[in-house]
């Protein structure tokens, strides 16, 4: 093996990745367009395979700790096998589905604080792998989340944090190994109430929404009078008055509590 040959399969001199996207606004159920730009090295290379995912910051709880992982949650393959030649360039195009339950992060126009989500590549060279850095993308809610999240502006809440955490809400069509929680402040109204924590689970169709109020750390208190799930259509959403719903449950919590 030539020397030139041997530094690019250890990845000096060899073939390099660059990803480019067409549109970095999305939304859950949408797709992410983009190019993969592969620039050859200083000698003629097989690339093995190209891919391109989503991957998302997440938080993990355990063993009395917390740390944060970077969780793929989508990959596809763009093509076979081919060999680039030195010093020239191939474009590679993809369209990627954004899954339903992608988290949201960009509310009123803003990036969520904490929320890493973008497009990943990964070069396959024999014997070498390049991963390209991660190309953020803003995904924005679809109308039906839009709506919870109008509601609880109409009623006065104010976004307060949003993070992503490992792990499953049971009796839910969550299929992700994560879940995002969006956190409201309360307003003055409703006193003796500090925050709601809003989470969106959706598929092609419907959507579960989970709220609840006075989250003990890891637990989701299901069967409380703090928690709630409720189902909603992705198309005829617009017949409920949320902020109503909204209104009247946290009116009920409040009331059995003494709250306001």
């Amino acid at each position: 093996m030539g020397f030139k040959k041997l530094l690019a399969s250890l990845g000096a001199g060899g073939a390099s990745v660059e990803t480019v996207l067409t549109e970095e606004n999305v939304v859950p159920g949408g797709v992410v367009q983009g190019e993969v730009r592969i620039q050859g090295g200083s000698v003629a290379q097989r690339i093995e395979g190209l891919s391109v995912g989503l991957q998302a910051r997440v938080e993990v709880e355990g063993n009395d700790q917390e740390y944060k992982q970077d969780v793929e949650f989508t990959r596809v393959q763009l093509g076979g096998a081919f060999e680039v030649q030195a010093g020239a360039v191939h474009t590679v195009p993809f369209g990627l589905e954004v899954p339903w339950e992608t988290p949201i992060t960009m509310f009123l126009g803003r990036h969520l604080t904490g929320m890493n989500v973008g497009v990943t590549t990964e070069l396959a060279i024999a014997r070498a792998v390049d991963s390209s850095d991660l190309d953020p993308i803003n995904v924005h809610p679809i109308p039906a989340q839009q709506a919870i999240l109008d509601a609880f502006g109409g009623l006065g809440f104010r976004f307060k944090s949003a993070d992503l955490e490992r792990g499953h809400i049971r009796g839910t069509r969550q299929r992700l190994p994560f879940y995002q929680e969006i956190e409201f402040s309360a307003p003055e109204q409703y006193r003796g109430l500090n925050e709601v924590e809003l989470t969106f689970i959706a598929d092609g169709h419907e959507m579960d929404v989970v709220l609840e109020m006075d989250k003990k750390p890891g637990l989701f208190t299901e069967g409380s009078d703090s928690y709630r799930s409720f189902t909603m259509g992705l198309h005829n959403y617009q017949d409920t008055d949320w902020a109503a719903y909204l209104n009247q449950w946290l009116a009920e919590v409040g009331g059995k509590r003494s709250w306001f």
